[in-house]
């Protein structure tokens, strides 16, 4: 039965997309059957994976809303073993629509149950809100990854999602757990940097993964491009990251080769 992951943070520009589609794309290209579910109306993720959302048949709209079943919304993209349930702008009005459906917070969770068997990962891109979309997510995973920036403002922002986790444990899914707090856009050169993952790590000790996920030109073009960083540059510094992230939730041990990348890559920080 596949693992399903909730990528969420209710701010925005944190590198929940950008978290998906890379850690989708390594997964992938190691074999593991992996799907992504992209429910925030902005569609980065997406977009991420080179899907053009306009004259989409049917989005994770159609599936929330129940206009059609998941398996029927699943697109194979042109990556080693990653497919997509893509997101339009329709997600928009969702919320709204949800409101007054039965069992709202729980219709994410009863389409995956009937596909989960599928794939050996999932991953929801959740939207920057805790709105009805993001609880759907929560409440259909098994972990909640959450990428956050070393800023203090994001502390504030951490606090309000754990919360959140809190309250959906209580009341909707009592399993789920926190996979761990990635830091995303990270420069160790910065005091401000190191003062916020020492306090994070005071309130959530063994939650920080180890991997932190820098600054990079590459990552950053990658999806205007359509394509994961390991597909449009694999020698960047971003694509080294994410394979060290995705070896951090396989429970892999670095092989030296990697270990040296990893140096020389922060080295040249």
């Amino acid at each position: 039965m596949g693992k399903v992951i909730a990528v969420a943070n209710q701010k925005g520009g944190v590198g929940k997309s950008t978290t998906v589609v890379n850690l989708a794309a390594y997964l992938g290209s190691r074999g593991f059957r992996t799907l992504c579910i992209d429910t925030d109306a902005q569609g980065n993720c997406t977009t991420g994976f080179g899907i053009k959302k306009k004259g989409l048949q049917v989005s994770a709209y159609d599936v929330l809303t129940g206009k059609t079943k998941i398996e029927d919304a699943i697109l194979q993209t042109e990556f080693e073993q990653v497919s997509l349930v893509p997101a339009t702008a329709d997600l928009a009005g969702a919320e709204v629509e949800l409101v007054q459906m039965e069992d709202r917070f729980r219709r994410l969770k009863m389409q995956v149950l009937t596909i989960r068997d599928q794939f050996d990962y999932i991953f929801i891109d959740c939207p920057p809100a805790l709105g009805l979309l993001t609880l759907n997510g929560l409440t259909a995973s098994d972990e909640v990854l959450v990428p956050m920036l070393a800023e203090f403002y994001a502390l504030e922002g951490l606090t309000q999602l754990m919360h959140t986790v809190r309250l959906v444990r209580a009341n909707y899914n009592p399993s789920l757990e926190i996979c761990g707090i990635l830091f995303t856009m990270y420069d160790n050169r910065l005091n401000v940097s190191r003062q916020v993952v020492d306090e994070v790590q005071k309130y959530y000790p063994d939650k920080i993964f180890n991997t932190k996920i820098p600054r990079n030109v590459r990552l950053s073009e990658a999806p205007s491009f359509g394509k994961p960083v390991m597909y449009y540059d694999k020698s960047s510094k971003g694509a080294l990251f994410y394979e060290l992230l995705g070896k951090e939730i396989l429970g892999e041990e670095l092989d030296n080769k990697t270990k040296w990348r990893m140096r020389r890559a922060m080295s040249s920080s």
